[in-house]
């Protein structure tokens, strides 16, 4: 460092950056590493000391600078990132990835140099970051204010940096331009493990547990095989739940059945382990350097779904880590060097040494109580229980199937007909003649030829070895509408009631559906609103395979695309047909259902019904935070349409573009907002839609905000709501008036703020699926307080809180709870405001919701509430209030004082 360099003193933000993979990018460019490294520092030096910021030292890939303004840090921070991404590398791969941390702290320069463990602390912060992310502390974001145009924070929450025993806040800067997906920081609480969670109580399997302990422990790749239905992920994660101490780097789970192409499997694994892909470097690389020094143990789940690209994973990690150990569940071996196969028993159904149950029986006895609502069965039905365990061998999935057969029957009736086999199948027939087992003639009820032996017989123990031969056992018992049925109810992808299959099939299917509730194929299970039919998975993969082999599958899906769409289109009308006030909370429970028709309709349907489905959902996706995935349907059905010719209307595709652009600006994607907000106009145009146009043209604001161009927005809210008042489509703008309000708002114009919303009130009022959201009244809310006028703040947000709570919308409803907790901090409450700014951050962090234009104001009251209470009564609250649900959250809002009602009011002072 330079003598001349004046060091700022008091309170100093620190910088610390370096380039992610800096080895590796040194090691694939060779002798090309020296340019790209020079241009790495001539960027970064251009614009930190732009920003005053004084260098105390460069060596190799890193930078340490000290900044007297916070501000002007973050804002150097994102210039030195866009200004990386921009610049013009050799190839993409030899662009650097810079990670950067900042921490403001109280210091001061002795010979030209800080001795402070505020610098520390800094330097911590940037480790924990990931190449192109920016993370700051809550130090740092409290000097800053106010933050740069466009810039915003995502709170990642506490974390304990390595080397300091407190926990530190840590915040994500976001901006346009910036990476915003990252995997969790680096410091020294990373979760140990990503088991997942127990849902149910593990039963037995003591004995197997200690020898499968013992295998793992001797030998590095250990695959549990079974059949499907054996248990062997439940025993797999309850084992590995015990191990997470013994492997200090971590025990990491990856269902493979979730990865539906064998080249993602490596990718998969990676993300398990928090890593990501780096540019012109293999993936597999990546993990097997990470692994390499390190003691963690790789829990992959159902091999069996991609065997050889599992393997290929599996190889390389166990050659290049020698820290690693595998344990694999699959229904075939790899055939690797050194692995031990270990094949799961059955649940043993002999009794325990100590005269307890044995383990079935014990499985059997819980999973039946919970079955019959926590009614555990009688001393006298212990016995029949016993019958049906040792006839169904101990197989859990086979038991946890009998329980749920005990819904319907006795564990009597159960046991009987279990025990006659023969009677077993022939029970509940809803057909004249009982179905017969294959026999070599083509049109006997079920062709069973992959299921038998060579001598084409099977004994009980042999039916039941695999799930697939238990479901076989059952299906061969049906009559064909019974059959019929099971194959169609394939196509729903959770419970359904009795009205949803009865739409499905067009007819009465009571009759047949009880056959099947006997027989354990469909779970019949008691609601507030009446039966939900429920089918395991297991059993609709079978039942599903059938309905593709006899040719159903194209009706039957398409038949439940269609009733996708009903049901969403009575989200939106009444039985009478008229628009109804839009309740997301009735879209919630369907979403599996949803996205199977969605499947289907990108895959197999027709593009146009997927998108009819995707204008239904347009809300809900982004409410629930889950933007990207609105976004990777539409992709999806843009590739239908690409790949069938098909013709689809210019006002569906303008409609269509138009929420992808409003899903890409809630996910942070803004140069793919403007993409398809153009595109939306183009559309609209075409079509000659006014009343469409005029939506679609509210919508340009949004992309300028994002980009901070406030002015321009204004300007073209302005024209929308002209244009549409001259051709009677004012209603259909309402976007673009809410959208002038905000940036009224937002430059202090209050009064023509409330005058616009004023007049805005009738047609929100009139058109339902605004009407439940209440953005006048949380806007006029904002104005309020703007004025200072607690009463008028009070009274419209609390009716937009209940309005959007009572109609699901969560993520409006945070920016609601952020106002409110600005309501009590500025009416002499902030320890309730501390904990509303807590509870609607963590609802925003869940569902990966902006904070939009008023996030700065929100910071800034937040800094206002640390400096009134201290940092610890701040923290403490904040902290209590990221414990809440939104519910919870809300209800604390709701239940604040009016201001009219407090002492303090004017209403309780005499003016006598």
């Amino acid at each position: 460092m330079s003598p001349r360099i004046r060091l700022p003193s008091g309170w100093v933000t620190f910088l610390f950056t370096d380039i992610e993979g800096s080895t590796r990018l040194a090691r694939m460019l060779g002798a090309g590493y020296r340019p790209v490294l020079h241009e790495h520092r001539r960027l970064l030096r251009h614009t930190l000391v732009a920003a005053d910021g004084a260098e105390l030292l460069t060596e190799g890939d890193s930078f340490f600078v000290a900044f007297a303004d916070a501000a002007a840090a973050v804002a150097a921070c994102l210039a030195a990132q866009r200004a990386l991404a921009g610049h013009d590398w050799p190839t993409p791969e030899s662009a650097p990835r810079v990670r950067m941390g900042l921490h403001t702290g109280y210091a001061e320069p002795r010979d030209g140099e800080y001795a402070s463990p505020e610098v520390h602390r800094a330097a911590r912060i940037a480790a924990a970051a990931h190449g192109g992310q920016v993370l700051c502390s809550a130090s740092t974001v409290r000097h800053a204010e106010p933050l740069p145009a466009g810039a915003s924070l995502l709170d990642l929450g506490l974390h304990q940096l390595r080397g300091f025993d407190d926990r530190e806040r840590l915040f994500q800067v976001l901006a346009p331009g910036l990476e915003r997906e990252f995997p969790r920081p680096r410091t020294a609480d990373t979760p140990p493990h990503n088991l997942p969670t127990r849902a149910t109580s593990f039963v037995g399997r003591e004995v197997e547990r200690i020898e499968l302990r013992r295998l793992v422990a001797d030998h590095r790749l250990v695959t549990v095989l079974g059949a499907g239905g054996a248990g062997k992920t439940r025993l797999a994660v309850e084992l590995c739940a015990g191990l997470v101490e013994a492997y200090p780097d971590g025990v990491w789970f990856l269902d493979v059945a979730t990865v539906t192409d064998p080249g993602l499997v490596p990718f998969a694994v990676a993300a398990a382990f928090g890593l990501r892909p780096e540019p012109g470097r293999p993936i597999m690389d990546t993990l097997v350097e990470y692994a390499a020094t390190r003691r963690v143990l790789v829990v992959l789940d159902t091999c069996d779904a991609q065997p050889a690209a599992t393997a290929a994973v599996i190889a390389r990690l166990l050659t290049g880590a020698r820290g690693v150990r595998v344990l694999a569940t699959s229904r075939e071996s790899f055939g690797l060097p050194g692995e031990v196969v270990w094949r799961i028993p059955p649940l043993s159904i002999d009794p325990s040494p100590g005269g307890g149950e044995s383990d079935a029986v014990a499985l059997l006895l819980d999973r039946t109580t919970a079955a019959r609502g926590g009614r555990r069965p009688g001393p006298g039905e212990v016995v029949d229980l016993r019958r049906v365990v040792h006839r169904l061998d101990g197989l859990p999935l086979a038991i946890e199937l009998a329980a749920a057969r005990l819904r319907v029957l006795s564990a009597g009736q159960l046991a009987e007909r279990l025990a006659d086999v023969l009677g077993a199948l022939d029970a509940g027939r809803d057909e004249p003649d009982p179905p017969r087992p294959w026999s070599g003639d083509p049109d006997a009820t079920v062709d069973l030829r992959a299921d038998l032996p060579d001598d084409g017989t099977r004994s009980t123990v042999e039916r039941h070895a695999t799930m697939q031969a238990t479901v076989t056992w059952s299906y061969r018992t049906l009559g064909p509408r019974s059959a019929r049925l099971l194959r169609w109810l394939a196509v729903f992808a959770g419970p359904v009631d009795l009205a949803a299959v009865e739409w499905l099939l067009d007819g009465d299917p009571l009759g047949s559906l009880s056959v099947l509730v006997d027989k354990s194929m469909i779970l019949a299970e008691p609601s507030a609103s009446g039966c939900m039919y429920r089918m395991l998975d297991p059993i609709r993969a079978y039942a599903a395979r059938r309905l593709a082999a006899d040719g159903e599958e194209q009706a039957a899906r398409d038949r439940h695309v269609a009733w996708s769409q009903h049901v969403l289109w009575r989200a939106y009308f009444g039985p009478d047909g008229r628009p109804v006030n839009l309740s997301l909370y009735s879209l919630d429970p369907l979403a599996g259902e949803f996205r199977a028709a969605l499947r289907w309709s990108a895959t197999g349907g027709t593009a146009r019904d997927g998108l009819r489905l995707a204008a239904g959902l347009d809300l809900w996706w982004r409410e629930r935070g889950l933007a990207r995935e609105g976004r990777l349907w539409l992709f999806r059905l843009y590739g239908r349409i690409a790949e069938t010719g098909e013709r689809i209307p210019e006002a569906e595709l303008a409609a269509a573009y138009h929420m992808h652009s409003l899903h890409a600006g809630a996910d942070g994607e803004f140069a793919e907002e403007l993409r398809f907000a153009q595109r939306a106009e183009a559309a609209a145009r075409q079509a000659g839609d006014a009343g469409l146009l005029a939506r679609v043209l509210a919508g340009r604001a949004a992309p300028l905000v994002d980009m901070g161009q406030f002015v321009e927005a204004e300007q073209v809210c302005r024209e929308v709501i002209a244009w549409a008042r001259e051709r009677g489509v004012a209603g259909d703008a309402l976007l673009a008036v809410f959208s002038l309000a905000e940036l009224l708002w937002r430059r202090g114009a209050l009064d023509e703020a409330a005058e616009l919303l004023g007049s805005a009130r009738t047609v929100e009022a009139t058109r339902p699926v605004e009407r439940g959201q209440r953005s006048v009244d949380m806007l006029l809310g904002m104005v309020a307080l703007g004025r200072g006028d607690l009463v008028a703040a009070h009274e419209h947000l609390q009716v937009a809180l209940r309005s959007r709570m009572g109609h699901g919308y969560h993520g409006r409803a945070c920016d609601t709870v952020n106002a409110l907790a600005v309501r009590c901090a500025d009416g002499g409450d902030p320890l309730t405001a501390a904990r509303l700014f807590g509870a609607a951050q963590a609802t925003r962090a869940r569902i990966r919701s902006t904070p939009g234009l008023f996030g700065p104001y929100w910071l800034r009251w937040q800094t206002e509430l640390r400096r009134v209470l201290g940092d610890a009564a701040f923290d403490a609250g904040y902290r209590a209030g990221a414990e809440l649900g939104l519910e919870e959250a809300a209800a604390l809002a709701l239940a604040v004082e009016h201001p009219d009602l407090s002492p303090a009011s004017s209403r309780f002072t005499s003016s006598w």
